[in-house]
């Protein structure tokens, strides 16, 4: 027989299935690690959980994770990586990967791609704001995509 998949709003779900997404959630990210005790922290019982887990699963949009991709040029100096993330970060963006090439001529070229999804001010703004560090002396925007998670 084959299976029929429905998207349903959560308001019509049981207490048992939110609770049994939450304890997933918690094992997934690893805030828990034992079933014993995301169960007993959501307050369902084992039973429920084990009814449910194979059953349900969060819908998530493929909006829900934009990613950008950014090459930069900055001089060969200590520490401007450093200040790069950190101002990436300061702004609810975080970098998935890192690709820096060997200097050459005291320069170096790197690309980066960052979940942008959480960003506090607007892309062009995070991208003049990386661009303002000392040292940087060419950021552009490779690409914008949508992840499926």
């Amino acid at each position: 027989m084959e299976e029929k998949f429905y998207i349903v709003n959560e308001k019509i779900l049981s207490d048992a299935m939110k609770k049994t997404v939450r304890v997933k959630e918690l094992l997934k990210t690893g805030e828990e690690f034992q079933i014993k005790e995301a169960v007993k922290k959501v307050g369902l019982s084992r039973s429920a959980y084990y009814k449910y887990k194979d059953y349900i699963f969060p819908f998530v949009s493929e909006e829900e994770e934009e990613l950008v991709t950014l090459s930069l040029l900055v001089v060969d100096q200590e520490g401007i990586l450093s200040e790069i993330i950190s101002k990436i970060a300061e702004y609810h963006a975080s970098v998935l990967t890192i690709n820096q090439d060997i200097p050459l001529a005291e320069v170096a070229h790197i690309t980066m791609t960052i979940k942008v999804e959480k960003l506090s001010i607007s892309l062009e703004e995070l991208l003049a704001k990386v661009k303002d560090i000392v040292g940087i002396r060419r950021v552009e925007l490779i690409s914008k995509s949508f992840k499926s998670k």
